[in-house]
Parts: C-alpha cells; structure tokens; sequence
C-alpha cells in the first residue's frame, strides 16, 4: 500500500487507547493479535455508524435485512469456493518460524528502497511500478521478487521460506460426535444465496430486489497488523442485490449520475497512471463500469463515506485488474481511502454474475432461478425425473434413503447423464464411498412438451460489502484534530448522526441548586432518545470541556447560576468552534434534535440565539 499522508498517528493512538475507544482484546495476559475490544465510546460509534448504514442503504431502497448463522457446514463453502480458495500467501523465518503474509512483507520491503538513495532513478520506477501488481501475483511471481529484492525475515534477517497458500477460515466441528466439520463464516454473503428462494418468494417472485446481512465475520490472518485495519474478527456488512443479467439498469441511476468520482481504472494502474475525476454516467456509458446498477451502488457508497465524515478528496475507487477478478466477475471496485497506512480498501464492490446461485442450484438440487414474463408464449420441452421409490426402498432397504436422495438433489446434467447410460445396461453409482446398482426401471427421465408464458433464469448479483472496523479506523483518522493553541488538546469533529453522545450536560458547581437542573435535562434528553454524559466532576470546566472533545461530543451544556433566573436556560457550546449560544431549557431538546439530524446548523444557531461569553451571576448567595 503506497501514497501514506504524513500524520502522526501515535498522538490518535494513544488518545483512542486512553479513552478506550477500543484495545487489543485480552491484554492483561498479553493481548491476541487481530482480536480487539470496543469500549463505551467505540461501541457507541460503531453502532451509530450501522445505524447511519441502515438508513441510508436498507431503507433508501427498501432492502431485505436477514441474519443467519456464523457456524457454516463444510459443504456450502466447498461449493462456494472458499474451502480450495479462500487464501493468502504465507511465507515463514526458517529458523524461528514467524509467518508473514507474503505481498504485505514484499510491499514492506520495496517500500523502504524507495526512500532511500542507493537505487537509481529507473530502479524506483521499476518498483513504483510493481507495488500495484503485487497483491495480485502468485506464489511463483512472489518466490521471483524475494529472490530479486534479496527480501530477508525483517525481525531476524533470516532466509524465507517459499510463498505457500494457507486458507484463512477458522475450521470447527458441528455437535457433540464431531462428524459434521464446519467453519466460522468468512463472509455474510453465502447465507444470503441459500435463502435466495425464500427472499424471492418474500418479494412476490419479482426481480430486482437487494438482501441484506450485518454481522461477525472471521479471518484466520496470518500476521495481523494496523490496528482495526487487518483482524481476524470484524463486524461487516453485504448487500446482495439481484437483477435480471439481461437488463442491468437501475430506476435511481439519475440520482448519482452526477457525481464526480475519483477512478483508478484497471489500464490506468497497469499503465503507473494516476486516477482521474469522472462523471459516474460517463463512466457507465463509456463501459468503464460494467452497467448501471453496479454505477449506481458505487455512487451511494461514495455519499456513505463522505456524510460519516471521509474526506472525499482522499476517497478514490480503484478497478481489479484481469488476474484480480475470478473468472466468474464481470467488474470489480474497491472504495479505498487514503490514510497514514497509504490506501485502504474500505468498501468492495463487485458484479458476481450467476456465479454463487448457479453453484449452490447445481449442488443442493434447489433451483435458485427467478422467472421472466415472455412477450409470446412458447413450446420448450420439461424434463421429469421418475424415481421408483418402492423399488429401490425394496432392493435398498435401509440405504434406500441415501440414494432417494441422491438421485434427487444431482443436477440437471447428471440426471441426463445418468438416464443415458441407463439406456445401455445398470450403472454403478458412487455414493460417499458405497456402490449401488442402479438398474432402468429405478430412475428415467420423461420429456413432454409444454406451452409457457415464463421462462426461468438465474439472476446475477452486485454484492457491495463494507468492514466497519476499516470504515471507522479511516473515519477516525480523518477527523483527528490538535488545537494549534494547546498541542495537548486533542479531539474528534464527527457528524452528529455518528458521534457517541449527541452533547455533554456539565454543571458549573456542585451547588445543591443546579441539581434539579441536571436531573430535568438528562430526563428530556432520556425521553427524546438523545445519547448524552454527565460530568459532575470537580476539575475545571475547562478541563471538562476538554474531555468531551476527546470524545467527539458535538456539543455540550453549561448550566451555571444564570440557570436559575426565569426563564431558565442553558449555554451550549460548539466541538468546533468553541462559540457559545444562550438557550431556554423548553428549546434545547429541540434544538440538539435539529442539530443531530442536520435540520439547522451552527451558524443558523449563531444568528438566530444570544451568544455567551460568562455567566453574569458569579456565585449563589446563601
């Protein structure tokens, strides 16, 4: 990962750390790398963030929200690829054994001969070059660069071991004889194409309609490393929108056709080209990306990150070159963000075409198809299987089940296949080791014609798919700020949709008076859903003020002795601009409910209440 800002990241570090926003999971015994824990503050972000995630794509466009289990039998992932798949390259230290991910210590490598000065020129466009290609190469591509580079272990200057494939999945065994062998999902994705039947069915059979599932993934990483950036357990969500392959328009494309994005298209990387500001329906018409539907999903994740506070101008999309893509995908991007760690990819974003449903038809014997009114009706040909489950229950007996089951989950192909050889003497057929005999009057196929109005077909899928620990990290990231007055003030700027309270209540003196106030405020704030905190503590205001930037509150409450005067009111303060506004206690629930759902803003506050320099009543008189 290459184009890192400068930015000094252990001052953001340490303040999340301090503050328990979140840290490395179990570290009174040392800590487990690429596990963390979320504390107040980072739990109330993170939920706040899905929340904001809900709205803007679930009930935008009506989606189906589903949650299905993290325990995933072995045979939905063998067909889903990721059992044979579903890896990284590791490469080891032959004499103390540390693993690395190789592509990430190549990168590492390369990235340190680029600053220095013992390379030439035509040397550090040859690796300027080669840093974009890396991720994607194979282990015989990898084993070449590490000879090249004379890439030793970066801990122990050790020779490598030679790049091996090692899956990521988090293998488990299902109930208490353990014979059913499972994993811990690695994505949310597969229990969404299962369900695909009832989905459709839910939606009335129509096409196009999105799936949801927000949930806990897990990756077996092999060297965890940047924080919430690469763990082994993460919170994620996908969008599993199907549509009809031949018709990949989208009714709202007009919505976003407008925008203004930064692409980094596959030419231009292989080119050492930089990304480039276009239109998105100039690059749906040009067929830089694929179709409408994929343009319209990228252009709602590019206003996603930047109405919870990415900088859209360190925001590009980068497009997956030929050797990225399976062989099934039509278009691929990745919504990266620029941060101290270089580019990070945040969102994906890929056309999968019938990949996933044409598996998962072909292997569990359900066909995952939709259907599609025809203009005229037409004769096609419908293809019976006949099972003769008395026969086979008599010759079979206490098998008869594997095999009435058998015969009738194979595929269409199989099932042809079968009845061929049928027709020419018994067949032999495997099951899970044990042979059977199948004989003609066991199994055929009858072929009738019928007229149709329908014809069925297997939809095709835009799968956008976000990591929230990425998305906040980088979110973070771009709102940390350092007072230029005081280096030792340091804080948060987020949205107030986002940020872990909504304001802060903070009473000027413990004085038994303003009690009642606290106790009223905190009440309608309570009723009106409005996250707040109380600090009641007895260091200075100022210092309290402090505290609730580090937090990001956006805004907080003074209640002070003017508090008592009739009518009684209260001084909000601006995170931002430290500016302070006289309000009436009846208008302030109002008045942080507008500035949460961004129905007003500060400077229309600034017009519209008295501004507050210091309470005018210094002290209550006994």
């Amino acid at each position: 990962m290459t184009a890192k800002i400068n930015f000094d990241r252990s001052e953001m570090e340490n303040l999340l750390k301090r503050r328990f926003f979140y840290d490395q999971s179990f570290s009174i015994y040392g800590g487990i790398n690429g596990l963390y824990d979320y504390g107040p503050v980072g739990c109330a972000i993170k939920s706040n963030l899905i929340a904001y995630w809900r709205r803007h794509f679930i009930l935008e466009d009506q989606m189906l929200e589903i949650d299905c289990t993290m325990l995933t039998p072995e045979i939905v992932l063998k067909v889903s690829g990721h059992v044979d798949r579903f890896t990284d390259f590791m490469i080891k230290d032959i004499k103390t054994g540390e693993c690395f991910r190789a592509d990430h210590l190549i990168e590492g490598h390369l990235e340190k001969l680029l600053q220095t000065k013992e390379i030439s020129d035509e040397q550090k466009t040859t690796i300027e070059r080669l840093l974009p290609l890396i991720d994607s190469m194979n282990e015989v591509e990898m084993q070449q660069l590490i000879q090249q580079y004379k890439i030793k272990s970066p801990n122990t200057n050790n020779e490598l071991s030679k790049p091996i494939a090692f899956n990521l999945m988090f293998s488990t065994s299902i109930g208490p004889t353990s014979q059913t062998k499972g994993y811990l999902r690695p994505e949310t994705a597969q229990g969404m194409f299962v369900n695909f039947k009832r989905l459709l069915q839910f939606n009335q059979g129509q096409l196009p309609f999105a799936a949801v599932q927000i949930g806990t993934s897990f990756r077996n990483e092999i060297s965890p490393r940047s924080g919430l950036l690469r763990v082994r357990e993460f919170t994620m969500a996908e969008i599993e929108h199907f549509v009809d392959p031949i018709d990949k328009s989208h009714p709202k494309f007009a919505t976003v056709a407008d925008l203004e994005m930064s692409l980094y298209s596959a030419d231009h990387q292989l080119n050492g080209e930089s990304a480039e500001l276009i239109r998105l329906e100039d690059a749906v018409r040009s067929k830089l990306i694929d179709n409408e539907t994929l343009g319209y999903f990228l252009g709602r994740i590019y206003l996603f990150l930047i109405r919870i506070g990415i900088d859209k101008n360190r925001i590009r999309f980068r497009q997956h070159k030929t050797n990225e893509m399976a062989h099934y995908a039509c278009d691929c991007w990745d919504a990266e963000c620029q941060s101290s760690y270089g580019w990070i990819e945040c969102v994906g974003c890929a056309d999968r075409s019938c990949f996933d449903l044409t598996q998962h038809t072909k292997f569990s014997g359900h066909r995952l198809v939709a259907e599609r009114l025809l203009s005229t009706s037409k004769r096609i040909q419908v293809h019976h299987r006949k099972i003769n489950v008395a026969l086979i229950g008599q010759v079979f007996r206490k098998d008869a089940s594997i095999i009435l089951k058998e015969l009738e989950k194979i595929s269409e192909n199989e099932a042809r296949t079968l009845n061929e050889k049928l027709e020419q003497s018994d067949v032999k057929y495997d099951i899970n080791g044990k042979e059977f005999l199948i004989t003609r009057p066991m199994f055929m196929i009858q072929t009738v014609e019928k007229t149709v109005q329908v014809e069925e077909f297997t939809p095709s899928v835009i799968e956008p798919t976000f990591g929230f620990g990425r998305i906040m990290y980088v979110m973070l990231e771009h709102n940390f700020h350092i007072r230029r007055e005081d280096s030792q003030r340091k804080y948060f700027i987020l949205p107030s949709s986002i940020a872990p309270y909504k304001c802060a209540i903070l009473p000027l003196s413990s004085h038994l008076a303003l009690l009642p106030f606290i106790k009223q405020i905190s009440e309608l704030l309570t009723q009106a859903g409005l996250a707040h905190k109380i600090d009641s503590s007895n260091a200075a205001i100022g210092r309290r003020y402090a505290r609730c930037d580090e937090l990001a509150i956006p805004s907080a409450i003074a209640i002070d002795f003017d508090t008592l005067q009739e009518p009684h009111s209260v001084a909000l303060r601006e995170l931002r601009s430290l500016k302070q506004i006289r309000v009436k206690i009846d208008e302030l629930v109002l008045v942080i409910q507008d500035l949460v759902t961004e129905t007003v803003t500060w400077n229309e506050l600034f017009s519209s209440y008295p501004s507050f320099t210091e309470q005018q009543r210094k002290r209550l008189d006994d």
